[in-house]
């Protein structure tokens, strides 16, 4: 009956929800030390505010966002830039994949592989993105395309592998 303890059950969902977390950290702390290196640590200015509300909103520790804020202003901050990436997936649907990185040729090259495992690639630029339209910093889409429930799991995959990525920040599509 080894392993069968309260314990240990409270040890592995913990293990989880810790990597889950610690994942959602890491990304919206790049985003902030970006943001703050734009701005040069200036905390009332709009970018680096709604970057900081944005990890609050994934209740991010305090301290975490202060040290993020820091390593944006100081001058060993590495250069992160905004990639954008566009491509179509299961059912015709369009998919905006924003990613944040120092290193673009690694971030494209992981990006294509996730792709090209599910059965798709990389679209040509603004290929995909007439189907939508950029607000406050977000992909909203013009028109939905309804999938089937097979391509919606395919999706749905995809998706979630993406966000797993480091490098990729937010994935918008305009499936229903």
């Amino acid at each position: 009956m080894s392993g069968h303890n309260k314990w240990s059950k409270i040890k592995r969902q913990k293990a989880g929800t810790d990597a889950a977390k610690s994942k959602i950290f890491s990304k919206m702390a790049r985003l902030i030390s970006t943001a703050s290196r734009q701005v040069k640590g200036d905390v009332n200015s709009p970018i680096l505010r709604t970057a900081i509300d944005k990890a609050r909103e994934f209740n991010m520790p305090a301290d975490n966002i202060e040290r993020a804020v820091k390593k944006g202003s100081s001058a060993t901050m590495e250069a992160l830039e905004n990639i954008t990436y566009e491509a179509y997936g299961p059912g015709g649907s369009a998919l905006i994949i924003e990613a944040l990185t120092s290193n673009h040729n690694k971030a494209a090259q992981e990006v294509k592989f996730i792709l090209s495992k599910h059965g798709f690639s990389l679209a040509a630029p603004h290929a995909a993105s007439w189907a939508f339209t950029r607000e406050h910093h977000e992909w909203k889409p013009n028109t939905t395309i309804p999938l089937s429930p097979e391509d919606e799991k395919i999706l749905e995959n995809l998706i979630e592998e993406l966000e797993e990525n480091d490098e990729v920040q937010e994935v918008y599509t305009n499936a229903e």
